[in-house]
C-alpha cells in the first residue's frame, strides 16, 4: 500500500487517533479529516489538529452546520445522562448524533474521489462503545456498498481497523504504533478537564486501568 493515498476521520479521540497511526503504520499516505460540526466538546477539534500535526500528516477542518441539533452533544440545554458502567452500549444513548457518521462518510467518500484515495479509515468500534447504530459492522458493510454504487472509482474501502478490539486494545496497539495517546480528548461534557462521568469518560478510564493491569500481570 505504499504512497496509497487514504482519508481518515480524525476526531482528536483516542479510537481516531490510533486509526490514523495505524494508517500511517500499513504505508498509507494519510489526509485527515477533522469536523467542527457545533459538538459541544469542541476541545477535541484542537486534539485532532495536532495529533494531526505530530504525525506529519495534511488535514482540513471541516466546519458543518446541523441546526436542528437532535442531540445533547449539539444542544447545551439537554444535560448528558449518566449510564452505569455496565449498562454502558444497552440502548441508544442521548449523545447520538442523528446519521452523523453517515454525514462524515459522505463527505469523507467525496474526498477520497477527488484526490484518488484507495481508502478511508474511520475508527469505529462495536465493542466498548456507547451503543450507536452507526458504528456496527453492518453499517459499514451497507455504506461500502453505497460506495461502490455512488462514485465514478468505485473502488474506495470503507476500512474500521478497530471494529471488533476492546478499548484496552486499542489502547495497546495505539502505544504500540507510538500514537499521542495522551494529547487525546474523550470527554463529551465541553468542559476545560474531563468530567470524569460520561460514557466516553468511563470507557477510555476503564480502557486504561485493565491496560496497566494486564500490563502489570504480565511483568509478573
Amino acid at each position: 500500500m505504499s504512497n496509497s493515498r487514504a482519508v481518515v476521520l480524525l476526531s482528536g479521540g483516542l479510537d481516531s487517533t490510533t486509526t490514523l497511526y495505524y494508517a500511517k503504520s500499513k504505508g498509507y499516505k494519510c489526509f485527515a479529516l477533522i469536523f467542527d460540526y457545533g459538538q459541544r466538546h469542541r476541545k477535541e477539534l484542537l486534539s485532532a489538529v495536532e495529533v494531526a500535526k505530530r504525525a506529519s500528516v495534511a488535514y482540513r477542518v471541516l466546519r458543518i452546520e446541523l441546526p436542528w441539533k437532535g442531540s445533547s452533544l449539539l444542544d447545551t440545554r439537554y444535560a448528558l445522562r449518566v449510564t452505569r458502567y455496565e449498562k454502558i452500549g444497552h440502548g441508544i444513548p442521548s449523545t447520538y448524533v442523528p446519521a452523523r457518521n453517515t454525514i462524515f462518510l459522505s463527505f469523507a467518500l467525496s474526498y477520497a474521489e477527488a484526490i484518488g484515495a484507495k481508502a478511508i479509515f474511520i475508527g469505529a468500534n462495536a465493542v466498548d462503545f456507547s451503543g450507536y447504530p452507526d458504528c456496527r459492522p453492518a453499517y459499514f458493510r451497507a455504506f461500502q456498498k453505497v460506495a461502490e454504487k455512488g462514485t465514478k472509482a468505485s473502488r474506495i474501502r470503507i476500512l474500521t481497523p478497530l471494529i471488533n478490539l476492546t478499548k484496552e486494545e486499542i489502547i495497546r496497539l495505539g502505544i504500540k504504533l507510538g500514537a499521542p495517546l495522551e494529547r487525546t480528548w474523550s470527554c463529551y461534557a465541553g468542559g476545560k478537564e474531563p468530567c470524569g462521568v460520561c460514557d466516553s469518560c468511563r470507557l477510555r478510564a476503564e480502557g486504561f486501568k485493565r491496560y496497566r493491569r494486564g500490563k502489570d500481570e504480565r511483568v509478573i
